[in-house]
């Protein structure tokens, strides 16, 4: 029900953003979806893409502070309102959403979300039959 995400550590300043890039780019790795939150000294860039593992092993490899966890990714109708009905769920139970970023494709709204509480918001998608994205079926999304 979830889809890993690469979490990487990049020091704010000029060229270590597309040497992360440039890495996955001669592997052939595709980014399906990427944010980067920022401190003044340092950004955590956030990766969904077509092979996490392997991006891992090779950012690692590389020397890149990186780290590889589960997130949920969601499929909504691109419909104004989907995104917050879908959050009001976890909110009426009382799940908390740690960070959020979503992005129109094909017609569909896709929500990446991580939660302090995975085993409850996977309840929570279940009983309200909410359409959740497979990681195998993340590429087909392109």
């Amino acid at each position: 029900m979830t889809v890993h995400q690469l979490s990487i550590f990049i020091e704010n300043k000029s060229g270590t953003l597309v040497k992360v890039l440039k890495l996955l780019k001669g592997e052939g790795i595709q980014l399906i979806a990427s944010t980067i939150a920022d401190t003044a000294e340092y950004g955590i860039c956030r990766i969904i893409c077509s092979e996490p593992e392997r991006a891992y092993e090779i950012l690692k490899k590389a020397g890149v502070a990186v780290s590889l966890c589960e997130v949920f990714a969601l499929s909504l109708d691109d419909v104004p309102g989907r995104a917050a009905d879908a959050i009001e769920i976890f909110a009426k139970e009382g799940i908390s959403i740690a960070y959020l970023y979503s992005f129109l494709l094909n017609g569909k709204g896709v929500l990446i979300f991580r939660t302090d509480n995975a085993e409850k918001a996977a309840e929570a998608i279940k009983a309200a039959r909410l359409s959740v994205i497979a990681e195998k079926d993340l590429s087909k999304l392109l």
